[in-house]
């Protein structure tokens, strides 16, 4: 059966995997997957990723971040879902947690967050939120 939110199943594998303490997670590659983790770990959300070829398929090893035992991440959660797609102009982005957490956006200029899609003047599809 095939996977109807690829970017969903990779979000939940993080929240899943740092509610069970765990250092890293695997989640099946792809380069939108790979964009996403990158916005990830410029906001210092997770602490970093690298691609790993041990099965048959490509697959992303994310690793988790934790401060004081407790992780890094809080909520993540997805927004532009495949049944209804979710998309913003620069100037209405949504803050998260009044500029506490971030937006991720899939722009024409890549995937960003919601900061650096206001600052470059670019709108487009809001994947997650994250805080």
């Amino acid at each position: 059966m095939a996977m109807t939110d690829p970017l969903g199943d990779m979000l939940t594998r993080i929240r899943n995997g740092q509610q069970a303490k765990k250092d890293s997670v695997l989640s099946p590659a792809s380069k939108l997957r790979a964009n996403v983790l990158e916005v990830l770990q410029r906001e210092g959300y997770i602490r970093g990723y690298s691609e790993d070829a041990t099965g048959k398929h490509k697959a992303l090893r994310i690793e988790l971040k934790y401060f004081e035992g407790e992780p890094a991440i809080k909520h993540v959660a997805r927004v532009s879902k495949p049944g209804r797609r979710i998309y913003s102009g620069a100037q209405d982005l949504p803050r998260v947690m009044n500029g506490l957490g971030i937006t991720i956006v899939s722009t024409p200029r890549g995937v960003l967050s919601d900061a650096e899609a206001r600052e470059q003047n670019v709108g487009g599809e809001v994947l997650a939120e994250v805080f």
